[in-house]
């Protein structure tokens, strides 16, 4: 677009007080076919400027229009398909590719051109993300931004740094409101996770976005494995001295912001903070998780009313106790519940797939993922409101064991071999009552 033009158009658009989608659609098009720097900066501020004041309708129908008119150009792709029928070889794949690319990645490489850009385009997948199961054809739309975030948030661009109660007050309070595991109720409860000598957290940070976490971790020192999760948030509980514990618990992962869903960077999380904690406290070998499991109430009740072969009919009839009201405050009803329950959520975390033939459970297949054993279920390991409605009042405890991790990774990713301990082995094989 020349100078001029460009020029004038601006001033166009910015005569406009409100947005419509024409505008939006014409502004992206314009960024598109524009070859100056200055110029596309510019433009690129006033989209992302002109889509974050529009209203739902708007951007709805702009995103709409992206995924439908943005997709590659058709006429530039079929002369590069026949360019390389006609003579096959690395010049003409490589143009090939390139004009196989939808336009919506272009465009979204410009919007990100624009000074603190990131946060838009992050607010932008977010309503992708919100609006992706009743509008399918948003999903083109979607890989784009996935494919694009894939290479801006890989790991080579992000920095772990320790959340300690010296970190500024404006992180802090992000960490307050990011938490969704255990929730921080005041500034006192985050500084009984952050203070103490056995305690650590660790997020990641991006260079586009220096004061806000993309992810974090908690972690508590112990001696042992714990199965409780009171105990270890426990106020009035004494502190150990780190030198003398041997065990990491990672007992809360936070992903921070949803318009990064799907961008994989957890795994790295952990691996790094293992790594800090081994070089710092050379006494920790044991790193193990104290992990929810929030699909697993809502999975039993289905198979209750289901046919499914996974429950036994004994297992049915002694399940019919979580009917009764406050079964949870009933220690006859808890004795009676232990084992079925015990062996129902097994068959939930190991024989329960969805589509891609992976658990149901998303913490599990996040940590079996990363080459993890679940090794322990703590049946009232979670007693809150929270904990008894999803998970019956379940916690587990996924082993990461540095020797094995690699092993437990390829098998699961080839095989779908869930790695499990001899004991929970041992449970899961005997047959259902």
């Amino acid at each position: 677009m020349k100078p001029k033009i460009f020029s004038d158009f601006l001033r166009a658009f910015g005569a406009r007080k409100t947005a419509t989608a024409d505008t939006l659609s014409e502004l992206a098009q314009a960024l598109l076919s524009g070859r100056g720097e200055a110029s596309g900066v510019a433009m690129a501020s006033q989209l992302l400027d002109a889509y974050v004041r529009a209203s739902d309708e708007v951007r709805i129908d702009f995103l709409l229009r992206l995924a439908r008119d943005f997709g590659p150009d058709p006429a530039l792709l079929a002369r590069s398909i026949d360019a390389y029928a006609k003579k096959p070889g690395p010049q003409t794949a490589q143009a090939l590719h390139g004009a196989a690319e939808s336009r919506r990645q272009e465009l979204i490489r410009r919007m990100n051109l624009a000074p603190g850009a990131m946060p838009h385009l992050m607010k932008m997948r977010e309503d992708v993300l919100q609006r992706l199961k009743a509008l399918p054809e948003l999903a083109l739309l979607d890989a784009d931004f996935t494919h694009l975030y894939s290479s801006w948030f890989n790991r080579g661009f992000l920095n772990l740094r320790r959340i300690d109660w010296s970190t500024p007050a404006d992180i802090l309070e992000k960490i307050i409101a990011y938490e969704a595991v255990h929730a921080i109720d005041s500034w006192d409860d985050l500084r009984l996770r952050l203070l103490p000598r056995d305690r650590r957290c660790f997020a990641f940070f991006h260079p586009t976005l220096p004061d806000d976490p993309l992810i974090f971790v908690e972690v508590a020192l112990t001696t042992e494995i714990p199965d409780d999760i009171s105990a270890l948030l426990a106020p009035a509980r004494r502190a150990l001295d780190p030198e003398k514990a041997t065990t990491a618990v990672f007992y809360s992962i936070s992903n921070c912001q949803k318009g990064l869903r799907g961008v994989s960077f957890g795994n790295f999380l952990i691996k790094q903070v293992v790594e800090e904690l081994q070089r710092e406290l050379p006494r920790i070998k044991t790193f193990v998780t104290l992990s929810p499991v929030p699909g697993f109430m809502s999975w039993l009740k289905a198979t209750r009313q289901s046919t499914s072969p996974l429950l036994g009919k004994g297992q049915r009839e002694l399940l019919n106790l979580l009917d009764q009201p406050d079964w949870e405050r009933d220690a006859a009803s808890i004795k009676a519940l232990e084992p079925v329950m015990k062996r129902a959520l097994l068959s939930y975390l190991v024989d329960s797939k969805d589509k891609q033939d992976k658990p149901l459970d998303a913490v599990a297949r996040f940590h079996l993922g990363n080459g993890a054993r679940l090794e322990q279920v703590n049946w009232m390991g979670d007693t809150s409101a929270k904990g008894i409605k999803e998970a019956g009042g379940f916690m587990v405890n996924y082993l990461y064991d540095l020797d094995r991790i690699e092993s437990n990774h390829e098998r699961y990713a080839y095989d779908g071999e869930v790695a499990l301990s001899t004991r929970l082995r041992r449970m899961h094989e005997a047959k259902p009552g």
